[in-house]
């Protein structure tokens, strides 16, 4: 059987820990910064683990 291909989209985007779960970043770090406080886009830099739910569909795109 041959191997299987991962999505390259989102390969780019989430990668897995250690312990399986999904990492991502966050959204609304590209455009119309001067509209945010400091803080809030101190905040967005972080990533963060991925919602169960959504981390289900992404494990199938990312084998």
């Amino acid at each position: 059987m041959p191997k299987m291909k991962s999505n390259s989209g989102a390969a780019k985007r989430f990668r897995r820990t250690g312990t399986g779960k999904i990492r991502r970043n966050s959204a609304f770090t590209s455009h119309i910064l001067t509209s945010k406080s400091t803080k809030r886009k101190r905040n967005l830099r972080k990533a963060s683990i991925m919602a169960p739910g959504d981390a289900k569909r992404m494990r199938a795109l990312i084998p």
